[in-house]
C-alpha cells in the first residue's frame, strides 16, 4: 500500500464526494476540498465557527457544513466558490442536518427534536415536520429518492409517517407495535420498511409502503435484542445483528428472506475457530530490514519514522485459532458487545460483520446459492469465512462572477434572511411556509417547471395568506448560479 503525507484534520471530519472525485476535510473552522487524483487543494472555505458535521449533496455540487453549537448551517458550491448559503435556526437550536436525495433541500432537526425544518434552495420556501422521534435512525429515504420515512413519537406511542420528497406531502401515517422504536430502514427496492424496537426487546417489524404489517420476527425474549440491521442490495435478505445473550461467546447474525420473512440461517461468532474450511488471516507488521554493515558505537538516537514507513501484511493462521476477547464495561452506556456492523457485498453473496466483544474486525460469509433462488435455500454451514485479527435564518449573498463568465450569468444581488418561529399548533403534522419576498437572487436558478409543489408565487400574490406561518423573507437581486448547476425546480 502507498500512503500520502499526513494532513491536518479535526474531529475525524473527512468525506469523499459521491462521484469519487473530491475529498473534503475540516481543520477547525476551515473546509478544505482536495482533488482525489492529485490531492491538491481545489477549494478552501472559511466558516463562521468550528465545523462539527459535513455532508456532500448527491450530485457532488454542494457541501453542507453544520455548526451545532451556534445553530448554523453553511452551504458551499464547488463550481462557483463565490456562492454560499447560511441557515440560522435561531433559538430553536440545531442537533442534526442532512441533505435530501435531490440535493436541493436541507433537513434540520431542532433541539429536543421539536420539529424538522425543510429548507429549499430552489424556491427559498420552508416546511415544518412536527414530532420527530429522537432515536438511532429516525429518518430514511428510498434509494430512488421518491419517499422519506420518519419515525415519530406522540401521545407516548410510536408512529411512522411516509412523505413524498417532491412536495413533502404526507402519504401515509400509521402506528407501530413497538415499545420504544429504535430505527427504520427502507429495502433497496423501496417496497418494504424495516422497523426495529429498543435493544431491551428483540422485535423487528416489516411494513409495506401503504402501512400494512407484512411480518414480525422475534428470536428470543428477556435479553438484549437487536443492535444492527442491514438489507442486501437485491432486497432478498435482511441481516439482523444482535447481542444474543444465550451463549457467552456466541453472537448471532440472522438472515431473513423476502418470500416468507422467516429465518433461513444463523451465522455465529465463536471464540475458537476449529473448522478447517475457515480461512483465518492475521495482520502482522513488517519490521525494518536489518542492516548488515558496520555497527557504530554509541548507537545513533532513533528518529521518528514517518507514517508512510509503517507497513503490514496478512498471514494465513493455522486452525484452530482462539480469538482475543474484550471484557465489556458493564458500568458504562453502549458496551462493546454484540454485532454492531453488517455490510453486504454488491452481488448479495457475501456478508461482512463486526463483533465488538472480540478483537475481531470482520467476518465474511458466503452462502452457497444457485442463481436467483439463493434466497430460498439454506446457506451451508461450510461457508467460506475470512477473519482479520488486528495487531432559523437563511442568508445567501452571491458575489459577482468572474469576468470570463459574466456574459452567461444574470446580474442579480442577493441577500435572504428569515427568522424561524417556534412550531405553531396546527392540526397537520406538516406545515408549509411560502416565502414572502421579491427576489434579489434565487438561491439556485431553475430551468424547468416546478416539480416540488412548493409555492414560487411573487410576494404580492402571497403576502396576505394567513396559513403560511410567520416567517418573512427579505431579499434583493443577486447573481444566479451558472447553467451547469441546474436544479429540479424552475423560476
Amino acid at each position: 500500500m502507498n500512503f500520502s503525507e499526513a494532513f491536518k484534520l479535526s474531529s475525524l471530519l473527512c468525506r469523499f464526494s459521491p462521484d469519487g472525485k473530491y475529498l473534503a476535510s475540516c481543520v477547525q473552522y476551515r473546509l478544505v476540498v482536495r482533488d482525489v487524483s492529485t490531492l491538491q487543494i481545489r477549494q478552501l472555505y472559511t466558516c463562521l465557527d468550528q465545523i462539527q458535521h459535513i455532508e456532500w449533496s448527491a450530485d457532488s455540487l454542494f457541501i453542507l457544513c453544520a455548526m451545532y453549537r451556534r445553530g448554523l448551517v453553511q452551504v458551499w458550491s464547488l463550481e462557483q466558490p463565490e456562492w454560499h448559503c447560511k441557515i440560522d435556526e435561531g433559538s430553536a437550536g440545531l442537533v442534526a442536518s442532512c441533505w435530501s436525495p435531490d440535493g436541493r433541500h436541507i433537513l434540520n432537526t431542532t433541539e429536543f427534536h421539536l420539529r424538522i425544518t425543510v429548507w429549499s434552495l430552489c424556491t427559498k420556501s420552508v416546511s415544518y415536520i412536527k414530532y420527530p422521534k429522537a432515536c438511532q435512525q429516525g429518518v430514511t429515504f428510498t434509494r430512488d429518492g421518491r419517499y422519506m420515512a420518519l419515525a415519530e413519537r406522540r401521545d407516548c406511542k410510536d408512529y411512522v409517517s411516509i412523505f413524498v420528497c417532491s412536495d413533502w406531502q404526507l402519504l401515509r401515517h400509521f402506528d407501530t407495535d413497538t415499545q420504544d422504536l429504535a430505527g427504520i430502514e427502507w429495502a433497496p427496492n423501496g417496497c418494504v420498511l424495516a422497523v426495529w424496537d429498543t435493544c431491551l426487546e428483540y422485535k423487528i417489524l416489516l411494513y409495506s409502503l401503504d402501512g400494512r404489517l407484512l411480518s414480525a420476527y422475534c428470536a428470543y425474549e428477556w435479553s438484549l435484542g437487536i443492535k444492527s440491521v442491514a438489507w442486501s442490495p437485491s432486497s432478498q435478505f435482511l441481516a439482523v445483528g444482535s447481542y444474543d445473550g444465550k451463549l457467552c461467546f456466541f453472537l448471532q447474525v440472522r438472515l431473513l428472506n423476502h418470500v416468507t420473512w422467516k429465518m433461513i440461517t444463523e451465522f455465529g461468532h465463536p471464540a475458537a475457530i476449529n473448522n478447517p474450511k475457515i480461512v483465518v488471516y492475521k495482520e502482522a507488521e513488517k519490521g525494518p530490514p536489518l542492516g548488515l554493515g558496520r555497527l557504530s558505537f554509541p548507537p545513533p538516537l532513533p528518529l521518528a519514522a514517518p507514517l508512510s514507513a509503517s507497513e503490514s501484511k496478512y498471514e494465513i493462521a493455522s486452525v484452530p485459532v482462539s480469538l482475543q476477547t474484550l471484557k465489556p464495561a458493564t458500568d458504562r452506556a453502549n458496551p462493546r458487545m454484540g454485532v454492531g456492523m453488517l455490510a453486504f457485498s454488491a452481488d448479495s453473496y457475501f456478508l461482512a460483520t463486526r463483533n465488538g466483544q472480540y478483537a475481531l474486525v470482520s467476518i465474511c460469509c458466503a452462502p452457497r446459492s444457485r442463481g436467483r433462488n439463493h434466497g430460498k435455500e439454506k446457506a451451508s454451514e461450510g461457508a467460506v469465512r475470512g477473519l482479520r485479527l488486528p495487531g432559523a435564518e437563511m442568508q445567501c449573498p452571491v458575489a459577482e462572477a468572474p469576468q470570463e463568465s459574466s456574459s452567461s450569468l444574470r446580474r442579480q444581488q442577493a441577500s435572504v434572511s428569515a427568522a424561524v418561529p417556534w412550531p405553531l399548533h396546527t392540526p397537520s403534522s406538516l406545515r408549509k411556509n411560502r416565502s414572502q419576498a421579491q427576489w434579489h437572487a434565487p438561491l439556485i436558478p431553475a430551468a424547468g417547471k416546478a416539480e416540488t409543489g412548493l409555492s414560487s408565487k411573487p410576494a404580492s400574490a402571497i403576502a396576505g395568506e394567513a396559513e403560511t406561518g410567520g416567517d418573512e423573507f427579505n431579499a434583493s437581486n443577486g447573481e444566479a448560479l451558472s447553467n451547469s448547476v441546474r436544479p429540479c425546480l424552475g423560476m
